[in-house]
């Protein structure tokens, strides 16, 4: 269910599919993986890879952005707190991008899929 708005955008064939590298793929950077692709037209593409983690969880990336405090993250429920990040790409490494239900959107939430969305800043 989308909120009051959405992006107009035109989506691509790709757009909300899963690619899985074949196992001979030897890149480095997409052997092994899974990608979940959020955008895909003539001018590109924009995917994450979906099964590489970080030694980082949810209320780690909370913290450090300053959006809660050591009180509030020991108070957020075990599953959320304890949430793995993953690692994303090897591209964009410095940014953090949320992968999300369609429940919650903001001016800058882009839908990806008719249940999925993309939202890139806190």
């Amino acid at each position: 269910m989308m909120a009051t708005f959405q992006k107009k955008r035109e989506r691509g064939v790709l757009d909300g599919q899963f690619l899985i590298a074949m196992p001979g793929m030897f890149d480095t950077n997409f052997a092994r993986t899974v990608i979940f692709v959020c955008a895909h037209s003539d001018d590109g593409a924009m995917g994450f890879v979906l099964n590489r983690p970080q030694q980082l969880t949810f209320s780690d990336v909370l913290l450090h952005l300053h959006i809660i405090d050591q009180q509030q993250a020991i108070r957020l429920p075990g599953v959320t707190r304890n949430f793995q990040i993953q690692t994303g790409g090897p591209v964009e490494t410095g940014r953090g991008f949320v992968l999300h239900s369609d429940d919650y959107l903001s001016e800058s939430s882009i839908p990806v899929s008719d249940d999925i969305c993309l939202t890139a800043t806190l």
